[in-house]
């Protein structure tokens, strides 16, 4: 009778150690919000483009090294990533922040609104915080602080990773998380899993939402120049017209989503983002450039998708007696949440939410670049409530737009959501 006697006491010991560590997280995430939301403003108030994050990373390299964390810079560029060793032995977690800022021109009327102007492909504008990575960053800031007061309790390795770019890197340049796996960042520090989470502005503060598999889209970037022959305007018979073929071609192809997409399967978007041609009203031009972006959460669609493509654009294109070429980027992969890892991270996120306040949802047509990090290790990316509760959350404004806003007290719940999962993540057996 002695051994399941020892056992019972094992569990209740064990049980009481997790309650404990559990309330420490709580208490911590409390006492660094001030912190964070001084951050967040701080960051806000000075963003920076793609590849160009040099003051953000001073900051977390400053904050970091005062927690004694061991502290790695100039990764994929301008990224920092932060490694901190628990008092036992164990696996490795790795949390991810992104950094990067946006050219678009803040309309939000805040005491720390971005005044800050910059270059963006040849055009001055202005640079904002439009997507939510300041709170990011400053939320796994927050979480560094919790995490290093609570090292001796930690059974393993969390891997800070505060990711540079995941906007796109400028031009030709290389950036984000691709780049950070390139560089081999995971395999370094033998990373078993990585988290990242997205605020929101379109879901209330103290929600959490979340989906197994195709979390979010994969993206693609296409490219269509259209050639034709140039004439005068008042006789179109002696000219190709490209912008007579190119309108043609964006029908074309919304008809491979409406009519050829087994939409019931999952979503996807064909879209057209802009198209160049012409100088002058009375010349019908010799070329035309179509750019835009391919969305879909199923990699035979994708193939699908992109094969007509190549197949319509030059045969409409010579229906007209035109010549159009199509170029379709790699692109970034679908984020995929292992459903395994996702169904044992679910209590944790329900024990600092509540279970009331985790969500199922279904998958978005937005992308990530925390994809690349789950195409080589088993990953989850959760979405956190952004929204003022006084606002609808149909009519908050969306991300990338110069209203964009978010309710600060939303990152108390990021801090301790990240925080718990690493922690039970390490203590999973």
């Amino acid at each position: 009778m002695k051994k399941p006697i020892v056992v019972c006491l094992l569990m209740i010991s064990a049980l009481s150690f997790g309650q404990k560590l559990d309330k420490k997280i709580s208490d911590l995430s409390k006492t660094v919000e001030s912190k964070v939301i001084e951050w967040r403003r701080d960051i806000h108030q000075n963003p920076e483009l793609s590849n160009r994050e040099f003051k953000t990373g001073e900051k977390i390299v400053k904050h970091l090294e005062s927690l004694g964390i061991e502290v790695h810079t100039g990764v994929a560029k301008t990224g920092v990533v932060g490694v901190l060793k628990g008092g036992k032995p164990g696996k490795v977690v790795a949390l991810r922040a992104d950094m990067d800022a946006l050219p678009v021109t803040e309309r939000v009327d805040l005491p720390f609104k971005s005044e800050v102007t910059a270059v963006f492909n040849g055009q001055t504008t202005g640079v904002m915080h439009a997507c939510g990575h300041d709170t990011h960053v400053a939320m796994l800031m927050g979480v560094a602080e919790v995490l290093s007061k609570i090292k001796s309790d930690l059974s393993g390795t969390v891997v800070f990773i505060f990711q540079p770019a995941e906007e796109g890197a400028p031009g030709d340049e290389e950036g984000g998380a691709e780049l950070i796996v390139k560089e081999g960042v995971l395999k370094t520090y033998k990373v078993d899993a990585i988290f990242g989470l997205h605020i929101s502005s379109g879901t209330h503060v103290g929600k959490i939402n979340y989906k197994p598999g195709g979390a979010l889209a994969a993206s693609q970037k296409y490219t269509i120049d259209v050639k034709g022959k140039q004439s005068h305007g008042s006789t179109p018979w002696k000219g190709i017209d490209p912008i007579v073929a190119s309108a043609e071609i964006i029908n074309g192809l919304q008809t491979i989503i409406s009519r050829e997409s087994e939409l019931t399967n999952e979503a996807a978007v064909i879209t057209v983002g802009a198209i160049h041609s012409g100088i002058r009203n009375n010349i019908i031009p010799e070329s035309a450039q179509m750019i835009g972006t391919i969305r879909t959460l199923d990699y035979d669609m994708q193939k699908k998708i992109n094969r007509r493509m190549k197949e319509m654009v030059p045969a409409i294109a010579a229906a007209f007696g035109a010549v159009a070429n199509i170029d379709i980027a790699k692109g970034t992969p679908i984020t995929y949440n292992d459903p395994d890892l996702t169904a044992k991270m679910l209590p944790s996120l329900q024990k600092v939410a509540g279970t009331d306040n985790v969500k199922l949802v279904k998958a978005i047509t937005g992308a990530e670049d925390f994809s690349f990090y789950q195409e080589q290790i088993p990953g989850f990316f959760f979405f956190l409530g952004g929204t003022p509760l006084n606002v609808k959350e149909s009519e908050a404004p969306s991300h990338h737009t110069p209203d964009f806003y978010i309710d600060e007290s939303a990152m108390l719940l990021g801090v301790k959501a990240m925080s718990q999962v690493a922690v039970d993540f390490l203590n999973l057996k």
